[in-house]
Protein backbone atom coordinates (compact mmCIF):
# COMPACT_ATOMS: atom_id res chain seq x y z
CA UNK A 1 0.00 0.00 0.00
CA UNK A 2 1.33 3.44 -0.93
CA UNK A 3 0.58 7.09 -0.33
CA UNK A 4 -0.57 9.27 -3.20
CA UNK A 5 -0.83 13.05 -3.31
CA UNK A 6 -0.53 15.80 -5.92
CA UNK A 7 3.08 14.85 -6.59
CA UNK A 8 1.86 11.81 -8.47
CA UNK A 9 1.10 13.79 -11.60
CA UNK A 10 4.72 14.89 -11.96
CA UNK A 11 5.77 11.24 -11.71
CA UNK A 12 2.89 9.99 -13.83
CA UNK A 13 4.87 8.74 -16.81
CA UNK A 14 7.13 6.60 -14.63
CA UNK A 15 4.32 4.22 -13.82
CA UNK A 16 2.59 1.37 -15.62
CA UNK A 17 2.66 1.77 -19.37
CA UNK A 18 0.18 -0.07 -21.54
CA UNK A 19 1.60 -0.60 -25.00
CA UNK A 20 -1.64 -0.78 -26.93
CA UNK A 21 -1.32 -3.21 -29.81
CA UNK A 22 -4.46 -3.19 -31.87
CA UNK A 23 -4.62 -6.62 -33.50
CA UNK A 24 -8.02 -5.70 -34.99
CA UNK A 25 -6.89 -2.32 -36.39
CA UNK A 26 -8.87 -1.52 -39.51
CA UNK A 27 -11.04 -4.63 -39.35
CA UNK A 28 -14.79 -4.36 -39.51
CA UNK A 29 -16.68 -7.46 -38.43
CA UNK A 30 -20.18 -6.05 -38.87
CA UNK A 31 -21.12 -8.49 -41.66
CA UNK A 32 -19.94 -11.47 -39.62
CA UNK A 33 -21.75 -10.24 -36.53
CA UNK A 34 -25.00 -9.88 -38.48
CA UNK A 35 -24.62 -13.26 -40.16
CA UNK A 36 -24.15 -15.02 -36.81
CA UNK A 37 -27.16 -13.24 -35.33
CA UNK A 38 -29.32 -14.44 -38.21
CA UNK A 39 -28.23 -18.05 -37.67
CA UNK A 40 -29.91 -17.91 -34.29
CA UNK A 41 -29.60 -20.35 -31.41
CA UNK A 42 -29.18 -23.58 -33.44
CA UNK A 43 -30.70 -25.48 -30.55
CA UNK A 44 -30.87 -28.98 -32.02
CA UNK A 45 -27.33 -29.12 -33.44
CA UNK A 46 -24.15 -30.53 -31.97
CA UNK A 47 -20.89 -28.65 -31.48
CA UNK A 48 -19.21 -29.77 -34.70
CA UNK A 49 -22.22 -28.91 -36.85
CA UNK A 50 -22.59 -25.48 -35.27
CA UNK A 51 -18.90 -24.77 -35.80
CA UNK A 52 -19.17 -25.76 -39.47
CA UNK A 53 -22.23 -23.57 -40.05
CA UNK A 54 -20.46 -20.63 -38.43
CA UNK A 55 -17.18 -20.91 -40.30
CA UNK A 56 -17.67 -22.65 -43.66
CA UNK A 57 -18.37 -19.45 -45.63
CA UNK A 58 -15.14 -17.77 -44.50
CA UNK A 59 -11.64 -18.39 -45.81
CA UNK A 60 -9.80 -16.12 -43.39
CA UNK A 61 -9.04 -17.71 -40.00
CA UNK A 62 -9.68 -14.47 -38.13
CA UNK A 63 -13.18 -14.34 -39.61
CA UNK A 64 -13.82 -17.94 -38.61
CA UNK A 65 -12.74 -17.27 -35.02
CA UNK A 66 -14.84 -14.10 -34.90
CA UNK A 67 -17.94 -16.04 -35.95
CA UNK A 68 -17.34 -18.60 -33.20
CA UNK A 69 -16.75 -15.86 -30.62
CA UNK A 70 -19.94 -14.10 -31.68
CA UNK A 71 -22.15 -17.16 -31.49
CA UNK A 72 -20.96 -18.19 -28.04
CA UNK A 73 -21.23 -14.63 -26.70
CA UNK A 74 -24.74 -14.25 -28.16
CA UNK A 75 -26.14 -17.60 -27.11
CA UNK A 76 -24.49 -18.75 -23.87
CA UNK A 77 -25.45 -17.16 -20.54
CA UNK A 78 -23.32 -16.92 -17.43
CA UNK A 79 -24.17 -19.63 -14.89
CA UNK A 80 -24.52 -17.72 -11.63
CA UNK A 81 -25.45 -20.78 -9.58
CA UNK A 82 -22.43 -22.73 -10.74
CA UNK A 83 -20.14 -19.74 -10.18
CA UNK A 84 -21.26 -19.50 -6.56
CA UNK A 85 -20.47 -23.20 -6.14
CA UNK A 86 -16.94 -22.85 -7.48
CA UNK A 87 -17.69 -22.99 -11.20
CA UNK A 88 -16.37 -26.53 -11.76
CA UNK A 89 -19.57 -28.28 -12.81
CA UNK A 90 -21.11 -28.84 -16.25
CA UNK A 91 -18.41 -27.09 -18.27
CA UNK A 92 -17.91 -29.57 -21.11
CA UNK A 93 -19.01 -28.42 -24.56
CA UNK A 94 -21.86 -30.94 -24.59
CA UNK A 95 -23.16 -29.80 -21.21
CA UNK A 96 -22.85 -26.12 -22.10
CA UNK A 97 -24.79 -26.60 -25.33
CA UNK A 98 -27.51 -28.51 -23.52
CA UNK A 99 -27.98 -25.94 -20.75
CA UNK A 100 -26.88 -22.83 -22.69
CA UNK A 101 -25.15 -21.74 -19.46
CA UNK A 102 -21.52 -21.76 -18.35
CA UNK A 103 -18.87 -20.21 -16.16
CA UNK A 104 -15.58 -19.03 -17.65
CA UNK A 105 -14.29 -22.59 -18.04
CA UNK A 106 -17.38 -23.67 -19.97
CA UNK A 107 -17.21 -20.70 -22.33
CA UNK A 108 -13.51 -21.33 -22.95
CA UNK A 109 -13.93 -25.09 -23.46
CA UNK A 110 -16.71 -24.60 -25.99
CA UNK A 111 -14.70 -21.92 -27.79
CA UNK A 112 -11.63 -24.18 -27.91
CA UNK A 113 -13.61 -27.15 -29.23
CA UNK A 114 -15.34 -25.10 -31.93
CA UNK A 115 -12.04 -23.59 -33.07
CA UNK A 116 -10.40 -27.02 -33.14
CA UNK A 117 -13.33 -28.37 -35.17
CA UNK A 118 -12.71 -25.55 -37.66
CA UNK A 119 -9.02 -26.43 -37.93
CA UNK A 120 -7.76 -23.56 -35.79
CA UNK A 121 -5.37 -24.15 -32.91
CA UNK A 122 -6.83 -22.87 -29.65
CA UNK A 123 -6.05 -23.64 -26.03
CA UNK A 124 -7.78 -22.87 -22.75
CA UNK A 125 -5.89 -20.83 -20.15
CA UNK A 126 -6.93 -21.07 -16.50
CA UNK A 127 -6.01 -18.31 -14.10
CA UNK A 128 -7.00 -15.36 -12.03
CA UNK A 129 -9.12 -12.24 -12.38
CA UNK A 130 -10.21 -9.61 -9.88
CA UNK A 131 -13.89 -8.76 -9.66
CA UNK A 132 -13.67 -6.06 -6.99
CA UNK A 133 -11.49 -4.11 -4.58
CA UNK A 134 -11.77 -6.77 -1.88
CA UNK A 135 -9.51 -9.00 -4.01
CA UNK A 136 -6.68 -6.46 -4.26
CA UNK A 137 -3.55 -7.93 -2.60
CA UNK A 138 -5.41 -11.20 -1.94
CA UNK A 139 -2.80 -13.55 -3.38
CA UNK A 140 -4.54 -16.53 -1.75
CA UNK A 141 -7.28 -16.30 -4.37
CA UNK A 142 -7.69 -19.64 -6.15
CA UNK A 143 -8.11 -20.07 -9.90
CA UNK A 144 -11.38 -18.32 -10.71
CA UNK A 145 -11.60 -17.86 -14.47
CA UNK A 146 -10.68 -19.32 -17.86
CA UNK A 147 -10.16 -17.81 -21.30
CA UNK A 148 -8.69 -18.82 -24.66
CA UNK A 149 -5.47 -18.29 -26.57
CA UNK A 150 -5.64 -18.67 -30.35
CA UNK A 151 -2.74 -19.39 -32.71
CA UNK A 152 -3.08 -18.13 -36.29
CA UNK A 153 0.56 -18.43 -37.37
CA UNK A 154 4.05 -19.47 -36.32
CA UNK A 155 5.40 -16.18 -34.93
CA UNK A 156 4.81 -15.02 -31.32
CA UNK A 157 2.77 -12.14 -32.76
CA UNK A 158 0.30 -14.65 -34.21
CA UNK A 159 -1.13 -15.61 -30.80
CA UNK A 160 -4.25 -13.84 -29.58
CA UNK A 161 -6.55 -13.66 -26.55
CA UNK A 162 -10.29 -14.28 -26.56
CA UNK A 163 -12.60 -14.25 -23.55
CA UNK A 164 -16.10 -15.16 -24.78
CA UNK A 165 -17.36 -15.23 -21.20
CA UNK A 166 -16.60 -11.57 -20.57
CA UNK A 167 -17.68 -10.88 -24.15
CA UNK A 168 -21.17 -12.18 -23.43
CA UNK A 169 -22.18 -9.76 -20.65
CA UNK A 170 -21.57 -8.92 -17.04
CA UNK A 171 -22.76 -9.67 -13.51
CA UNK A 172 -23.54 -7.38 -10.63
CA UNK A 173 -21.03 -7.14 -7.76
CA UNK A 174 -22.89 -9.77 -5.70
CA UNK A 175 -23.19 -12.27 -8.60
CA UNK A 176 -26.96 -12.17 -8.26
CA UNK A 177 -27.83 -11.09 -11.79
CA UNK A 178 -26.29 -11.50 -15.23
CA UNK A 179 -26.88 -8.86 -17.89
CA UNK A 180 -26.54 -10.03 -21.47
CA UNK A 181 -24.43 -7.48 -23.37
CA UNK A 182 -22.19 -8.39 -26.29
CA UNK A 183 -18.68 -6.94 -25.91
CA UNK A 184 -16.34 -7.23 -28.92
CA UNK A 185 -13.32 -5.95 -26.97
CA UNK A 186 -12.54 -9.41 -25.62
CA UNK A 187 -12.08 -10.80 -29.12
CA UNK A 188 -8.38 -10.69 -29.97
CA UNK A 189 -8.11 -8.30 -27.05
CA UNK A 190 -5.37 -5.74 -26.58
CA UNK A 191 -2.67 -7.88 -25.01
CA UNK A 192 -1.46 -5.52 -22.33
CA UNK A 193 -4.86 -4.34 -21.13
CA UNK A 194 -5.98 -7.97 -21.05
CA UNK A 195 -2.92 -8.82 -18.93
CA UNK A 196 -3.89 -6.15 -16.42
CA UNK A 197 -7.22 -7.99 -16.01
CA UNK A 198 -6.15 -11.65 -16.36
CA UNK A 199 -3.19 -13.58 -14.97
CA UNK A 200 -2.66 -17.19 -16.14
CA UNK A 201 -1.79 -19.98 -13.76
CA UNK A 202 0.77 -21.08 -16.36
CA UNK A 203 2.80 -18.03 -17.40
CA UNK A 204 3.51 -19.63 -20.79
CA UNK A 205 0.05 -18.33 -21.71
CA UNK A 206 0.80 -14.71 -20.87
CA UNK A 207 1.02 -13.01 -24.25
CA UNK A 208 2.89 -9.72 -24.37
CA UNK A 209 3.91 -7.51 -21.44
CA UNK A 210 2.17 -7.95 -18.11
CA UNK A 211 2.60 -8.51 -14.37
CA UNK A 212 5.69 -10.57 -13.53
CA UNK A 213 3.97 -12.77 -10.97
CA UNK A 214 0.72 -13.41 -9.13
CA UNK A 215 1.62 -10.96 -6.36
CA UNK A 216 2.22 -8.14 -8.85
CA UNK A 217 -1.10 -8.90 -10.53
CA UNK A 218 -3.07 -8.74 -7.30
CA UNK A 219 -1.30 -5.49 -6.36
CA UNK A 220 -2.83 -3.76 -9.38
CA UNK A 221 -6.12 -1.85 -9.43
CA UNK A 222 -9.12 -3.71 -10.82
CA UNK A 223 -9.09 -2.67 -14.47
CA UNK A 224 -12.53 -2.53 -16.06
CA UNK A 225 -13.87 -2.87 -19.60
CA UNK A 226 -13.82 0.86 -20.42
CA UNK A 227 -10.02 0.56 -20.66
CA UNK A 228 -10.41 -0.92 -24.15
CA UNK A 229 -12.74 1.73 -25.51
CA UNK A 230 -10.51 4.50 -24.17
CA UNK A 231 -7.27 2.85 -25.30
CA UNK A 232 -5.72 2.92 -21.82
CA UNK A 233 -1.94 3.43 -21.93
CA UNK A 234 -0.87 4.68 -18.49
CA UNK A 235 -2.47 4.63 -15.07
CA UNK A 236 -1.94 6.28 -11.69
CA UNK A 237 -2.30 5.30 -8.91
CA UNK A 238 -0.49 2.24 -10.20
CA UNK A 239 -1.22 0.08 -7.15
CA UNK A 240 -4.70 -0.99 -6.20
CA UNK A 241 -4.35 -0.38 -2.45
CA UNK A 242 -3.81 3.30 -1.71
CA UNK A 243 -3.33 5.25 1.52
CA UNK A 244 -4.16 8.94 1.73
CA UNK A 245 -4.41 11.46 4.55
CA UNK A 246 -7.76 13.01 5.47
CA UNK A 247 -8.37 16.21 3.45
CA UNK A 248 -5.24 15.56 1.35
CA UNK A 249 -5.98 15.45 -2.39
CA UNK A 250 -5.67 12.00 -3.91
CA UNK A 251 -4.45 12.37 -7.49
CA UNK A 252 -5.61 10.23 -10.41
CA UNK A 253 -4.09 10.24 -13.88
CA UNK A 254 -4.68 8.19 -17.03
CA UNK A 255 -3.30 8.40 -20.54
CA UNK A 256 -5.63 7.22 -23.30
CA UNK A 257 -5.40 6.55 -27.01
CA UNK A 258 -5.63 9.25 -29.67
CA UNK A 259 -9.33 8.63 -30.36
CA UNK A 260 -10.48 8.90 -26.75
CA UNK A 261 -12.82 11.65 -25.60
CA UNK A 262 -13.75 12.45 -22.02
CA UNK A 263 -16.97 14.27 -21.19
CA UNK A 264 -17.57 13.17 -17.62
CA UNK A 265 -15.66 11.68 -14.68
CA UNK A 266 -17.47 10.08 -11.75
CA UNK A 267 -16.30 8.38 -8.57
CA UNK A 268 -18.37 5.65 -6.94
CA UNK A 269 -17.24 5.59 -3.31
CA UNK A 270 -18.12 2.77 -0.91
CA UNK A 271 -20.60 -0.06 -1.30
CA UNK A 272 -24.17 -0.95 -0.38
CA UNK A 273 -25.99 1.59 1.78
CA UNK A 274 -22.79 3.58 2.21
CA UNK A 275 -22.26 4.05 -1.52
CA UNK A 276 -22.11 7.60 -2.84
CA UNK A 277 -21.58 8.88 -6.36
CA UNK A 278 -19.62 12.05 -7.06
CA UNK A 279 -19.00 13.81 -10.37
CA UNK A 280 -15.56 15.39 -10.18
CA UNK A 281 -13.91 18.25 -12.10
CA UNK A 282 -11.12 17.11 -14.39
CA UNK A 283 -8.69 18.18 -17.07
CA UNK A 284 -8.22 16.29 -20.32
CA UNK A 285 -5.35 17.52 -22.46
CA UNK A 286 -3.20 15.68 -25.00
CA UNK A 287 -4.97 12.42 -24.15
CA UNK A 288 -4.13 12.71 -20.44
CA UNK A 289 -6.96 12.72 -17.91
CA UNK A 290 -6.14 14.23 -14.50
CA UNK A 291 -8.24 14.92 -11.41
CA UNK A 292 -8.09 15.00 -7.60
CA UNK A 293 -10.40 14.03 -4.79
CA UNK A 294 -10.34 14.84 -1.05
CA UNK A 295 -11.74 12.41 1.52
CA UNK A 296 -13.01 14.27 4.55
CA UNK A 297 -12.88 11.54 7.25
CA UNK A 298 -11.01 8.36 8.13
CA UNK A 299 -12.35 5.22 6.48
CA UNK A 300 -11.59 2.20 4.30
CA UNK A 301 -13.46 2.36 1.02
CA UNK A 302 -13.65 0.94 -2.46
CA UNK A 303 -13.37 3.69 -5.07
CA UNK A 304 -14.37 3.09 -8.69
CA UNK A 305 -13.47 5.56 -11.45
CA UNK A 306 -16.06 5.97 -14.19
CA UNK A 307 -15.23 7.80 -17.41
CA UNK A 308 -18.17 8.81 -19.60
CA UNK A 309 -20.36 6.71 -17.32
CA UNK A 310 -18.36 3.49 -17.81
CA UNK A 311 -16.18 1.77 -15.21
CA UNK A 312 -12.43 2.17 -15.78
CA UNK A 313 -10.63 1.18 -12.55
CA UNK A 314 -11.36 0.26 -8.95
CA UNK A 315 -9.15 0.84 -5.89
CA UNK A 316 -9.11 0.00 -2.19
CA UNK A 317 -8.49 3.32 -0.42
CA UNK A 318 -7.48 3.73 3.21
CA UNK A 319 -8.05 7.25 4.53
CA UNK A 320 -6.22 8.10 7.74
Amino acid sequence: MIYFSKKIITLFFLFITVNCFAQKEGRNFKDIDEYVKKLGTLDSLNMGTISKLLTQKYDDKTDKVRAIYDWIAYNINYDLKSAKNGGSEKNSSTEVLLSRKATGAGYANLFQDMCSSAGIRCLTADGFVKFGAEQINNTKTEINHSWAVVQLGQSPEAWYYADPCWGSGYTDAEFKTFTKAFNPDYFFADLTIFNLQHYPNNTAWQLGPGPKNKKDFFNLPVIKSAAYELGLKKIAPYEGAVKVKVKTPLAFGYQFGDRATVTKVTLVIGEGKRKITKDVPFTFDKNILSFFYKFMEEDNLSVTVLVNGKELAEYAVEIE
